[in-house]
């Protein structure tokens, strides 16, 4: 084994732990924070790939942005932070979901990978063809996603207002 492949495994071990004490932990803060683990140890693993613009993106976008948002969200709508009790009952509904989730990704992967070890055409995989797929096929799943977001920070800046639903009588 070298040393690439010693650091990627043990940054996998931190990015899957760190991701299972988000979903375990009882405090939402604590949950982001070791989503911040995660995506750093992500990062990480794509810089041991040699992949430093995916990694910079992971960090910006993810770590800069998405937890970010995240923490804003728990902070505008002033959700419990600390010693409230979140855990809903449904563990095994959640389990059950939980699994469902991975076979379905785990075939996705196998499917759509099933020929990746196979030798490449001229101009296959290249940066041109890349920005061809994102500009073209994926371009309106992007946006639909970033008016999702921008409409929950909306739905938090609406709950967490007071004076919403006050009439003045003065």
């Amino acid at each position: 084994m070298t040393g690439q492949e010693i650091v990627f495994t043990l940054l996998g071990v931190v990015a899957v732990g760190s991701a299972l004490l988000v979903v375990t932990t009882r405090q939402i803060v604590h949950a982001a924070l070791w989503l911040v683990v995660s995506f750093g140890a992500l990062a990480g693993g794509y810089l041991v790939l040699t992949a430093e613009f995916v990694a910079w993106v992971q960090v910006l976008i993810y770590v800069g942005a998405v937890v970010v948002l995240l923490l804003f969200g728990i902070m505008l709508t002033r959700a419990p932070i600390g010693g409230a009790d979140l855990d809903s009952g449904n563990r095994w509904v959640a389990l059950g979901v939980a699994l469902a989730t991975a076979a379905v990704l785990v075939t996705v992967m196998v499917i759509g990978f099933h020929d990746a070890y196979r030798p490449l055409k001229a101009g296959h995989g290249s940066a041109e063809e890349l920005g061809a797929s994102v500009f073209r096929t994926w371009v309106l799943p992007f946006e639909v996603l970033s008016v999702l977001l921008l409409a929950s920070l909306v739905g938090a800046i609406v709950l967490s207002r007071s004076d919403i639903g006050e009439k003045d009588d003065g």
